[in-house]
């Protein structure tokens, strides 16, 4: 009951915040970045331990461990100030009352506070754990917002999505085309030591099998063979036979979809790097439309490349 309590605590006093007019300034800070106020004793104990093991969880799909978010300690005595105007944070106080509550644009907008009280470490590190779940996904969703914002101030203008699939993406004009064929997009961007890559194509709506993770991976290999070449002759992506890639079902657009995340590599050759693929139900024209992430920079942190990717696909919409 305590966390469906919480989430009408947090809506109530959203909708009373339109109501203040009262200034507040814009939130900032690195992307994926979480304010933890506590002092040293409570961060180097149990309720640091708490904080790190049920916040900043692994994230799915990468090929070194990388948490999910990056936390950065802060004393109580030194959260004042531009220190408040983090997007995402969670305050810790002594309290003979225990108590956990959200609170939404309290010190710069857009902002998450999750502040807990308790008399010890124990009691509050129970909260974080009872709570943990509802507390990542409203950090999780504040940081997909705050990076499609980012993207929006230099968003690409092609057309070519909307005129081959009928579909839309939102993503930087950083991304170029650099393959386009019938039924097939490759669009991509410059990093450090490698590149970001979306792809898009269309397959017949067939059934889903009894074994969905397998037909995917055939599906992914095929299409590797014939539009994903490496850089040796005879060389294309398949995805990585040593790695069992993660497999859900949801929604995107609000139409059944399977995501996968996973590693690809390149057969005959040495690339390889972590993927998001969605492969989303189009009933109406009687197809799957498939929309992948791929990431390649060898020996760098591959966390904030894939969420830049998991954000683009996120902003997928299909046109009416």
């Amino acid at each position: 009951m305590k966390k469906y309590t919480l989430i009408l605590a947090f809506i109530a006093t959203a909708c009373s915040s339109k109501k203040d007019q009262r200034y507040v300034p814009d939130s900032n800070g690195n992307l994926n970045q979480i304010t933890v106020v506590m002092n040293n004793t409570q961060w180097e104990g149990v309720l640091g331990d708490a904080v790190r093991d049920e916040i900043a969880t692994i994230y799915e799909g990468l090929p070194m461990d990388e948490p999910r978010f990056s936390l950065k300690q802060l004393h109580p005595k030194a959260f004042d100030g531009f220190a408040r105007n983090s997007r995402n944070i969670l305050w810790f106080k002594k309290d003979s009352l225990a108590t956990f509550d959200l609170r939404q644009d309290q010190f710069a907008k857009p902002q998450i506070v999750a502040f807990f009280k308790g008399e010890d470490q124990e009691l509050m590190a129970e909260y974080v754990r009872e709570n943990a779940t509802l507390i990542q996904g409203l950090f999780q969703e504040n940081e997909r917002k705050e990076k499609l914002r980012r993207i929006k101030k230099s968003r690409a203008k092609e057309s070519t999505l909307e005129d081959r699939f009928n579909i839309s993406l939102t993503y930087p004009s950083a991304y170029k085309t650099v393959k386009d064929t019938t039924n097939f997009i490759w669009i991509e961007k410059p990093v450090q030591k490698g590149t970001l890559n979306l792809i898009v194509y269309t397959l017949p709506l067939n059934e889903v099998s009894s074994n969905p993770l397998t037909q995917i991976k055939n599906m992914r290999d095929s299409i590797g063979k014939l539009y994903v070449p490496g850089r040796l002759p005879g060389s294309h992506m398949i995805t990585e036979e040593a790695y069992l890639p993660y497999l859900f079902k949801t929604e995107l657009d609000g139409k059944e979809a399977y995501l996968t995340k996973g590693m690809w590599e390149v057969k005959k050759d040495f690339m390889a790097g972590p993927f998001v693929n969605y492969k989303v139900k189009d009933e109406k024209n009687d197809q799957w439309i498939v929309v992948e992430g791929f990431a390649f920079a060898p020996s760098l942190s591959k966390r904030d490349y894939m969420f830049e990717l998991n954000t683009i696909i996120s902003s997928f919409k299909q046109k009416k």
